[in-house]
């Protein structure tokens, strides 16, 4: 992911004929991935690789300035995850109550997480673990059912022909000079590799066009490849601009859509159309970082689901493994407590869009059908008015299945619900509605 102190990209200056101008048609196979991603809700994050031996992040090799021989050294030779277990990483997601995973096959150093065949740099030859860890998760990830995702960043701090250098990258060490045009054939072929040696892949989320803003990066040549080679996998990119022709998604990074909370999304992004997702960290680090002791609580985490599914977003939580290979205890707690809720409310939210009432300081709304849940997070007061949504037949309070007092009129509807109704992470209050031809 991308942390660079200081630095305002400007993409607003980035001309949409940079990236190519070309139209694109999704194919029915790709429709039908798009409307079950928009229904899964929830993902798992995993930023893991060699930086994690390091314990500092996954942006250690930038900000500590190492070269590329300090780094391998310290970190790719030393890196080996000899307790990784695929099953328990697959099976942990799925009891919290996750529908796809989203792991780095490679990140900004480049290194390859899978065999590449295009370089030596990757964790099968640059490593003493010598064992494809892509193939590990996923053939672990067809068997329990569970969609992969890849991560792959377009940023390289170690292959020779990404150059001219970008934002980044500048004390690595490398020589000057190299050909932009065979990097990008380099990375249309990692892509072939991945899709094409590593099963059914649910969508390739891409990361680092940022770097080289006025780059040519031949987004036209890549998307097509991807869909021509698997049509229903789902292209994004956390370029934080609004999405070009060939993607599927729209990102946004640690933030809510239309937010701007971050430094990097104080842009006027549109938000388009596309299924919508939000990625956020358990604590404050996506690679691993053992000094982290900043924990978010789950019941915010449970929040950020519920403000992201009001919100019509998908919310990609994220781990960093330690480096090896096991998943800090502190990430798998909150992970079963986020499971075990969702086990007894996630109808409210999978398979819901945003409701009718726009998020407010109280909390969201989901809607699936007619049915219409508020999902109450902060309320003190007995009586909640909300706007006329419709002709409400029945108001149902979740948790206890107790009906709640409705009044209603042309303008607003005030619901009733006593204090010891209050739940302490959400409150949801079940509308169904009338038919709209009644």
């Amino acid at each position: 992911m991308k942390r660079v102190s200081g630095i305002i990209l400007s993409f607003v200056l980035i001309s949409s004929s940079v990236f190519g101008d070309y139209t694109y048609e999704p194919q029915e196979e790709n429709l039908q991935a798009r409307e079950w991603f928009r229904n899964s809700k929830f993902g798992l994050f995993i930023h893991f690789g060699p930086y994690s031996v390091l314990e500092k992040g996954e942006w250690i090799l930038e900000r500590s300035k190492r070269s590329l021989e300090e780094y391998t050294n310290e970190a790719t030779s030393k890196f080996n995850p000899s307790k990784f277990d695929p099953a328990a990483w697959v099976a942990l997601a799925k009891d919290a109550g996750m529908k796809y995973i989203t792991v780095t096959s490679r990140h900004h150093d480049g290194f390859a997480m899978w065999a590449t065949k295009q370089n030596e740099w990757n964790i099968v030859d640059a490593s003493p673990y010598r064992i494809d860890f892509l193939k590990q998760l996923s053939e672990e990830c067809q068997r329990q059912d569970m969609k992969l995702f890849i991560y792959y960043s377009q940023l390289d701090w170690n292959h020779l022909d990404y150059f001219p250098l970008g934002i980044t990258g500048h004390h690595s060490g490398r020589p000057k000079g190299g050909d932009f045009n065979k990097y990008l054939d380099y990375m249309d072929a990692q892509l072939t590799e991945l899709l094409t040696g590593y099963g059914k892949v649910a969508g390739v989320w891409f990361d680092g066009m940022w770097d080289k803003p006025g780059a040519d990066w031949r987004i036209e040549q890549t998307y097509s490849l991807i869909h021509r080679l698997q049509p229903a996998t789902l292209v994004g990119s956390n370029h934080h601009l609004t999405p070009f022709a060939g993607e599927d998604i729209q990102m946004f990074e640690k933030d809510l859509p239309g937010q701007f909370t971050q430094e990097f999304n104080q842009v006027s992004t549109e938000i388009s159309s596309l299924p919508l997702e939000t990625c956020e960290t358990i604590n404050n680090s996506w690679g691993y970082k053992s000094s982290d002791k900043n924990f978010k609580s789950s019941k915010d985490l449970i929040h950020y689901l519920l403000k992201a599914a009001g919100n019509n977003t998908n919310f990609l939580l994220n781990v960093g493994p330690r480096p090896d290979g096991t998943i800090q205890p502190e990430f798998i707690e909150r992970l079963q407590i986020i499971g075990h809720w969702l086990r007894k409310n996630g109808d409210s939210i999978y398979e819901t869009r945003g409701g009718p009432i726009k998020p407010m300081s109280w909390g969201v709304t989901t809607q699936k059908g007619n049915n219409i849940y508020l999902h109450i997070l902060q309320w003190e007061n007995e009586l909640l008015s909300i706007p006329n949504v419709g002709t409400i037949v029945r108001a149902t309070n979740w948790a206890t299945g107790s009906q709640v007092a409705v009044t209603q009129d042309s303008r607003k509807i005030v619901l009733q619900i006593p204090k010891t109704d209050v739940d302490e992470i959400d409150t949801i209050i079940e509308l169904e509605l009338a038919p709209a031809d009644t």
